[in-house]
């Protein structure tokens, strides 16, 4: 299971949890989320893998995905890019309303599969991923990790010793090494929609 580049549709940006796209119970698409601080590379990431460039918005600037978005890949599944997290420049109330969202989301919604954390190469696991990370663990959400921005490693040693640090963290998965500008991860993670979209 591959996007084409004319498949991906973005449904809705959403501000509060009414707004998102209603669950019945049958034959809902499933949804794929994308998490991670703010920077990491999350829409690079949505973007590469339906190979439309700009599908979710991309910006140098932190904090720029306020709302939670929400995109049709096909019939069955949606992936679903949320707000970044860490973002120290935004006011403590809008932090708040982000973090509401979030939790909302990613404690209520049915139709969640699967979550994507995504771990900048350059910085490695942070105290807001490996929150985080324990609160999908707590609340058996299952995850995969993604290593973002890989390409800014310099040689295979420095890679090495940046997925192993992140490894120690998650000793029970693989992380998927990604990069934005040469596609590298991009059929693993797409092996691992296919997978549980079949388990679906």
């Amino acid at each position: 299971m591959v996007a084409t580049e004319t498949s991906a549709s973005l449904i809705i940006s959403a501000a509060a949890p009414e707004q998102f796209p209603p669950e019945t119970g049958v034959d809902d698409p499933m949804e794929v989320a994308f998490l991670g601080r703010s920077n990491v590379g999350k829409s690079s990431l949505l973007n590469r893998l339906v190979k439309q460039p700009g599908l979710a918005f991309t910006s140098a600037r932190p904090g720029c995905t306020q709302l939670i978005n929400f995109f049709r890949i096909d019939d069955q599944v949606r992936f679903v890019d949320l707000p970044g997290y860490g973002y120290a420049q935004v006011p403590i109330e809008e932090k708040a309303r982000w973090k509401g969202l979030i939790e909302s989301y990613l404690f209520h919604r049915q139709t969640l599969q699967l979550s994507f954390l995504l771990i900048d190469a350059r910085r490695g696991w942070m105290d807001k991923d490996l929150e985080l990370k324990a609160w999908l663990e707590f609340h058996n959400r299952r995850y995969q990790v993604v290593v973002t921005k890989i390409d800014k490693l310099k040689s295979s040693n420095q890679i090495k010793a940046g997925m192993a640090a992140i490894l120690k963290q998650i000793p029970d998965q693989q992380p998927i090494p990604f990069s934005a500008l040469d596609g590298r991860g991009v059929g693993e993670i797409w092996q691992i929609i296919s997978k549980i979209k079949n388990q679906h």
